[in-house]
């Protein structure tokens, strides 16, 4: 079961110890600015047992099946808001997880539905780049106004490449407190794969690494930093989603390596978060032969969550799969039988099902065909409802909305997502001396081209701008990435009038796509402005995958800044200004070309 160790409520936020694992985290009182005003009880069995004894079976199923919606504007009246409630009163679902939104929508609607439920939801959401990585306005088109949101870190590799476990607490810790304010209980992250194969489509710079020691290091530091500030940290994905070249929203991957070699790298960081008292996991929708011969992707065996997660890994907290609509875990059997192997196999909480009233009955079939008895259900009940009363949900499950704007995306927060951005920025080579671009007196043409896919509206916008404040001659130009049969011949045109020569790259991977790769125009492009410049006064920034080089492997100067949104393109643009120090080094390798703990160093020439 889930155990609390103490609650703290100090200055309106809350700091808790979530004793999941072998050992309680430490916990100190914290100043916070009011993220969530809960006390939590510190006796949550009691509540959890008192409820379970009067629930029917039925209710008992709703409570591990978590649906997904999306935290933006709905009327009452539409009939996307009465399928919902249809869910929350008529289902009873245990809990949500909340997708895209404004943070005050996000919140209203938390609200509403917790308004709408009889007993108390828990609502998780990913957070793998802090509270932004949900609760943004998005961009108003035509004219691609930022209608900005909640605080939005780099890439958590940013962190991996500083090193820094400080900063990975200080991440933890301001997700925790912005969410929090939402009604946001649960957090997907921190992703614990170690990166071990640059040609992962999926995971990429969502670790913090390729080295196992500190992706652990950074992984258990950011675990106490969420968890410390109100937040339960989620783990993903058991036991190791990194050494894959197949996306599992897509396809089944498999990981065929041994036990030995699981256990000294993929296990790792688990292990370590686990140690550090980590209150959630989230499964890997992939088959590891070395753990289970059957073929079985991990989310469906007893052998990977039974017998590694629960009895050696001696973890005792919450098991949540990955999206039961994906195909990793659909492909084999479809959704009603992977609903049921999940139970079986020991999962607590079945999230995103396909067809919601179809993953309940399929757990109740399950029973009735003798796979699992009510008490394996009651058991992963009693989790989800025990966490409900830690979080002092039975008393209040409401957040105050006048709370939102007082700490979502507060100046402190940017302030740090800024400092992680240029900690992280890393200068993996400058053969020809280019960076800093600047040198004293002058004042080089500077031609910026971006390169992004069409949905990136965001892409190259913060980076020009933040050029041009220091009046720079800059001329800048947009390639589609996903346009065919774009040309590249103003860009061709353009770079040879100039004196110093920036192409951005954005393209990064998605959940949509098989890979992050560059088209075969754009490297051919890339080819040809070297030649013709003879590597002179040309640089590669990357806000996209850092394997890049891979595919432009005569860049003479290439910078990796961790993601696509602002704090990554302002770093980008003070690191090749000369305004900030470059110290950062790179927390993986980039076969054949470098290798992990390489990267140029740069002290900073200019004041901003």
């Amino acid at each position: 079961m889930v155990s609390v160790n103490r609650s703290l409520a100090v200055a309106g936020a809350i700091v808790f110890a979530i004793a999941c694992g072998r050992r309680p985290v430490d916990t100190a009182p914290a100043a916070g600015r009011g993220n969530a005003s809960v006390v939590a009880n510190p006796a949550p069995g009691a509540w959890a047992d008192s409820v379970l004894r009067s629930m029917p079976l039925r209710d008992k199923v709703a409570q591990l099946v978590w649906p997904w919606i999306l935290g933006d504007y709905v009327a009452e009246t539409s009939t996307e808001w009465q399928r919902i409630v249809r869910l929350t009163t008529e289902d009873h679902v245990g809990g949500y997880i909340v997708s895209v939104g404004s943070p005050t929508e996000i919140a209203a609607k938390i609200n509403a539905l917790q308004r709408a439920s009889d007993l108390p939801l828990l609502i998780s959401a990913d957070l793998e780049t802090g509270l932004g990585f949900r609760a943004r306005g998005g961009y108003f088109v035509p004219n691609a106004i930022d209608l900005g949101g909640a605080t939005m870190f780099p890439w958590v590799m940013a962190l991996g490449a500083s090193n820094d476990t400080s900063l990975a607490y200080e991440m933890g810790r301001v997700t925790a407190e912005e969410g929090r304010a939402l009604g946001i209980h649960i957090a997907y992250g921190p992703v614990l794969d170690v990166n071990n194969n640059p040609a992962n489509p999926v995971i990429g710079a969502r670790s913090f690494g390729e080295v196992p020691a500190r992706v652990a290091r950074l992984g258990a530091a950011q675990v106490r930093g969420l968890q410390q500030h109100g937040m339960l940290a989620t783990g993903k994905h058991f036991p190791g989603h990194g050494d894959t070249e197949v996306n599992s929203h897509l396809d089944l991957p498999v990981v065929n390596v041994s036990k030995s070699r699981l256990d000294s790298i993929e296990l790792v960081p688990f292990r370590a978060a686990v140690n550090a008292g980590l209150g959630a996991m989230m499964t890997f929708h992939g088959v590891l032969p070395a753990l289970d011969s059957s073929g079985v992707p991990a989310t469906l065996s007893r052998s990977v969550l039974g017998t590694l997660l629960r009895d050696q890994l001696k973890f005792d907290g919450l098991i949540v799969t990955d999206a039961m609509d994906m195909q990793g875990v659909v492909k084999q059997f479809g959704g009603a039988e992977s609903n049921k192997r999940a139970i079986q196999a020991g999962a607590d909480v079945l999230l995103m099902p396909r067809d919601t009233r179809g993953a309940i009955d399929a757990v109740l079939d399950g029973i009735r065909e003798g796979r699992y008895d009510e008490e394996r259900i009651n058991r992963s009940a009693r989790r989800v409802l025990a966490l409900k009363s830690m979080f002092g949900l039975q008393r209040n499950r409401f957040v105050d909305l006048s709370n939102v704007r007082r700490v979502v995306g507060d100046s402190e927060h940017v302030a740090l997502a800024n400092r992680i951005a240029d900690r992280g920025v890393v200068l993996v080579r400058d053969t020809k001396s280019a960076v800093p671009i600047l040198r004293e007196n002058a004042q080089p043409r500077i031609y910026s081209l971006t390169y992004g896919r069409r949905t990136d509206l965001g892409a190259g916008v913060a980076f020009n701008a933040y050029l041009r404040l220091r009046s720079l001659p800059v001329v800048n130009d947009i390639v589609i990435a996903d346009d065919p049969g774009t040309s590249f011949a103003r860009a061709l045109e353009r770079s040879r009038a100039a004196d110093i020569v920036i192409v951005s790259n954005y393209v990064n991977i998605t959940s949509e796509t098989a890979t992050a790769s560059v088209d075969a125009a754009f490297a051919e492009f890339m080819r040809q402005v070297v030649n013709e410049r003879a590597g002179k006064g040309i640089v590669v920034v990357t806000f996209g995958t850092p394997y890049l080089l891979q595919q432009l492997p005569d860049a003479p100067s290439y910078m990796i800044a961790w993601g696509s949104h602002v704090a990554s393109q302002r770093a980008a643009a003070r690191a090749l200004l000369g305004e900030i120090d470059i110290t950062a080094t790179l927390p993986i390798s980039i076969p054949p070309l470098h290798s992990i703990g390489d990267g140029e160093r740069r002290s900073a020439r200019l004041t901003p």
